[in-house]
């Protein structure tokens, strides 16, 4: 069995980590290298960057900040935000970054997936999915790129199995409705398309508590969990995260002494 994971994400905009809820109401939240390193010898095992204004305002991510942290951490990270092209992931990943993730760029170009994944093996891929709870249907999810700005009229579970397909590695899955929230994860948006999938699903949106942690892995069959305010904000660390997780009996990598 694969050992599940705990990713902290680091929101940039302006070369900042940012924290909102709901995807709006952004503050600052510290220097993007410096958190990641913090995480880094704090146990993380992985970490996520997304350069969250990139796809609305036309900008290619920082490869200066993926340098950097390169330099910086020994765990690996993904770089996600305004990446459309071949040439934007070799880039990132020259730079240094183990995985890049897709979002907009995905939905406006499937190929995209299929082409970085034989190029760079699926591995390398991962394609974030914010969903949103349809207000009108019980058990459906839309899908929303531009940061959450625009309603692509896709469905989240059909649009998950589409991307596994094209040769997506991962699924960087995000409840829009949970973002920022720290009332949990959507379970049941995660569970259907963790179920739906032959590929790791990272649960984003929502953690308060360990409870809610754990919760994703047990209830949502998440093979990994992103967790963002609780963090930034000093609520738990991941150390605390870590111990209660393996007390309850979950398969995960234990701190090193």
């Amino acid at each position: 069995m694969v050992a599940l994971r705990l990713i902290p994400c680091l929101d940039v905009a302006n070369g900042r980590v940012v924290k909102g809820v709901n995807f709006v109401g952004l503050r600052d939240a510290g220097d993007p290298v410096e958190l990641a390193c913090n995480y880094c010898s704090a146990g993380a095992d992985e970490l996520v960057f997304l350069d969250i204004a990139a796809s609305h305002e036309g900008r290619k991510t920082l490869l200066e900040m993926v340098q950097r942290t390169a330099e910086a951490v020994t765990i690996p990270f993904t770089v996600g935000g305004g990446i459309s092209s071949i040439d934007g992931i070799t880039e990132l990943l020259r730079a240094g970054a183990d995985k890049i993730s897709l979002n907009s760029s995905a939905v406006r170009d499937p190929s995209l997936i299929s082409k970085g994944a034989e190029r760079f093996g699926s591995q390398c891929i991962v394609v974030a999915i914010d969903a949103k709870k349809n207000n009108e249907i019980t058990d459906k999810w839309d899908v929303f790129v531009n940061g959450g700005r625009k309603k692509t009229g896709l469905d989240a579970l059909n649009w998950a199995e589409r991307v596994a397909e094209l040769g997506a590695g991962e699924i960087l899955l995000t409840s829009m409705d949970g973002d920022g929230t720290q009332n949990g994860y959507d379970l049941p948006l995660t569970k259907a398309i963790a179920e739906a999938v032959p590929i790791p699903v990272i649960a984003s949106g929502g953690a308060g508590s360990l409870d809610h942690i754990s919760q994703a892995f047990n209830q949502g069959c998440a093979s990994a969990a992103l967790l963002a305010s609780l963090l930034h904000d000093g609520d738990l660390t991941v150390q605390e995260i870590k111990r209660f997780l393996i007390n309850q009996g979950l398969l995960i990598r234990p701190l090193e002494d």
